[in-house]
């Protein structure tokens, strides 16, 4: 018996234009009334998802910032989080930099949509947007004195070159080290690094134990690299047709995401109504 479903965001749930589609919206709507757990587990921080959802969206528990912590959706209160801490964080912003790599360092959770950023002159398209996009929350860095703390995370934006990544992550073996597509030109490698406890099954799994639910009871549904943890962890994993290729081997494929993906793996698992 399922009693808990948790998708992904962006390249999951919402569709290319960034939209939820009314099926996958009233299924969220339905499982709710079926008392089953309704979880979002995304690499956006609570800030993030605010500008594409309501308060008032039909989940119960969000895991952000790729489970570097755990929100109750209906009160907004964060549940547990984890932070790199300061003193690490300066060395790794130190290695990045002597490495030539332009990085962004984010603020603790939950002020990570603050952020300082190192450039190195050649800046990626994707890391000018999403400058862009949290204007006025940036600031350059500065490591004399630093401008800088604990951490949520680091993040790095890489062509889509998955060699150059392992070869980045490889440097960095005390830390999570999570590879994410990129939700803006959909195929640059968004590099990001986090206290080595994070991962979305980690907050799945505290949800979990809050509720008494084993991982077999759970459904999950992504469509990237940074999902898998979490289709691993659980009993009935899928993937939405739109997810890489070398990713659809692994697990059950559903509907893509602009044809409410969603709704597709709940009504093969559960047969929700419509």
């Amino acid at each position: 018996m399922i009693k808990m479903v948790v998708t992904d965001l962006d390249g999951t749930l919402l569709s290319r234009d960034q939209k939820v589609s009314v099926k996958d919206f009233r299924t969220l709507e339905e499982l709710g009334e079926r008392k089953i757990i309704r979880v979002i587990a995304t690499g956006r921080s609570p800030y993030s998802f605010s500008r594409v959802m309501p308060p008032d969206f039909p989940v119960d528990y969000l895991v952000f910032s790729s489970g570097a912590g755990v929100m109750d959706f209906a009160t907004k209160e964060i549940l547990f989080s984890y932070n790199l801490p300061g003193s690490q964080v300066r060395e790794i912003a130190l290695k990045l930099r002597s490495l030539g790599v332009s990085f962004k360092v984010l603020g603790p959770v939950p002020l990570n949509h603050h952020f300082v950023y190192y450039e190195n002159g050649e800046l990626h398209p994707d890391f000018i947007r999403r400058m862009e996009f949290y204007r006025g929350f940036e600031k350059p860095i500065s490591f004399d004195p630093p401008n800088f703390g604990d951490s949520c995370q680091f993040l790095i934006i890489l062509p889509p070159d998955p060699v150059r990544f392992e070869e980045l992550k490889a440097m960095f073996p005390l830390v999570k080290v999570i590879r994410a597509t990129s939700p803006l030109d959909h195929e640059s490698i968004w590099m990001e690094i986090y206290h080595p406890d994070v991962s979305k099954a980690r907050g799945i799994e505290f949800i979990c134990r809050n509720h008494h639910i084993e991982p077999s009871e759970v459904m999950a549904i992504g469509n990237d690299y940074n999902d898998t943890d979490m289709l691993d962890f659980v009993g009935h994993a899928f993937l939405v047709d739109n997810a890489p290729e070398e990713l659809k081997a692994r697990w059950p494929v559903v509907n893509g995401n602009d044809d409410s993906g969603v709704s597709s793996a709940v009504e093969t698992v559960i047969g929700a109504s419509r």
